[in-house]
């Protein structure tokens, strides 16, 4: 699973620069949850091959005792302990100050790795500058400026050689084709409890604990009608003598972490509370992560017809980008509508891997042209040639043809239709990848 880095720091230190350098953007992919308050951001980076997410927090005071500084304390607390590692940003221009040291001394106590980033350095010669921040007693620091990109590369460098990370590390350990990796996502109180301890009841498993993180993720085994399935835990399931107890404890970290390691994910909206800003951005990570997603509507059963049509239309327009998944109405308490989720889950799976063969896919290309040609743009008319895969997992299809690059969104997702209706990719996301033959006479002089 990915490391996980915390920006922990007093305020303007220069935390939310640092994290929009990590993450290559000016917001997170997950952007503010709702319910988490606002100053907590949870973002990718990436570093060569090395990928890792980012939490950016509130400006940190250790000992606030109310008002909005104790839930950004409170906050600030919590991605600490999700995080692997955390940077303590410092200002260097304006020297260490009371506030440092008591941020220094919980994280002290903490014991969890951490590094000083001594933050707006440009211009500056390292030594006296920095000296003052060894005071804090948390080992080497690291001069930065994260409004000028001075530094960074080096120091994710360092805090991810630390973590022990190398190439042999990237590669995952061998997977076992005939077991689907299935995370149950969705908010708190969604559900996710019930129907976990539903299918562990209904399939009398002896469940076990599988330490994954330092977060010990939990992977639970399943087996139905011969296939066989291995659950990621996004809801805290813990084990409790012989009975595991659903903790729902909503971790935004873990969640993020179960898509990423999982082939499918089920992602369960709460009917009662409709479709939430939480929920369109657990879904944008789903399709953005490129997994395999069935949603699944639990507590139907307590809504009333007008509810129930008012929740089609909202969820027609928010979760648009989901058309592809099949949709299901449920409940988990009830144990309504169960069976076929199984079904959905094990067809997503099979059209996420779904090989596409070369003369099948261009064939079908041809035929498309030939039903609809795609617009001219300028002096320039988009042709396309031939098509092949280029991936599973989610399915990529490549086309290569001359002047794609005008090739329009809506004509791109015209062949998308066309390609999932053929091969009947039901479930999963599909990339469709433009490639341009380069004009060996272009940097010819006339």
């Amino acid at each position: 699973m990915k490391p996980v880095i915390a920006l922990v720091g007093r305020p303007n230190v220069g935390k939310s620069t640092l994290f929009n350098r990590l993450t290559k953007s000016r917001d997170a992919i997950v952007a503010d949850f709702a319910g988490l308050t606002r100053d907590r951001h949870y973002g990718q980076g990436r570093q060569g091959k090395h990928e890792y997410i980012v939490i950016d927090t509130g400006g940190f005071e250790p000992d606030a005792q109310s008002g909005i500084y104790q839930e950004m304390a409170k906050q600030t607390r919590q991605a600490v302990a999700e995080a692997d590692m955390v940077f303590f940003l410092v200002d260097v221009r304006a020297g260490l100050s009371a506030q440092d040291h008591e941020i220094g001394q919980y994280l002290r106590k903490l014991g969890k790795t951490t590094y000083i980033v001594a933050n707006k350095a440009e211009g500056m010669r390292e030594g006296s500058q920095l000296a003052e921040f060894y005071e804090l007693g948390l080992g080497e620091v690291q001069a930065i400026s994260a409004a000028h990109g001075q530094g960074i590369r080096s120091l994710v460098e360092t805090a991810l050689q630390a973590l022990g990370l190398s190439e042999e590390d990237e590669e995952a350990e061998p997977a076992d084709d005939n077991v689907i990796r299935l995370a149950v996502a969705g908010r708190p109180n969604a559900g996710k409890s019930t129907l976990i301890n539903t299918w562990l009841g209904e399939e009398r498993l002896i469940a076990f604990d599988m330490p994954g993180t330092t977060r010990d993720a939990i992977a639970v085994p399943l087996e139905r009608d011969g296939q066989r399935f291995e659950l990621i835990d996004t809801a805290g399931l813990r084990r409790k003598g012989r009975v595991f107890e659903a903790i729902e404890k909503f971790s935004v970290v873990k969640t993020l972490q179960a898509i990423e390691s999982a082939h499918v994910v089920l992602l369960m909206i709460d009917a009662t509370e409709g479709v939430t800003d939480q929920d369109a951005h657990i879904a944008g990570y789903i399709l953005e992560s490129g997994r395999a997603v069935v949603v699944a509507v639990n507590k139907w059963d307590a809504l009333d017809e007008y509810q129930r049509e008012m929740l089609k239309r909202s969820m027609e327009t928010r979760l648009a980008f989901l058309k592809f998944a099949s949709l299901h109405l449920i409940s988990a308490k009830k144990r309504q509508g169960l069976g076929p989720l199984w079904k959905s889950m094990i067809q997503a799976h099979q059209a996420a891997n779904r090989k596409m063969p070369t003369p099948v896919l261009t064939r079908l290309l041809q035929e498309a042209v030939q039903f609809q040609t795609p617009k001219k743009v300028g002096n320039y008319r988009p042709k396309l040639r031939y098509a092949h895969q280029g991936g599973m997992n989610p399915p990529i299809v490549v086309i290569h043809g001359n002047s794609l690059e005008h090739v329009t969104d809506a004509y791109k997702r015209f062949l998308e239709g066309r390609i999932r209706k053929e091969f009947d990719l039901v479930g999963t996301p599909l990339r469709i990848e433009m490639k341009s033959s380069q004009n060996p006479f272009a940097d010819k002089d006339d």
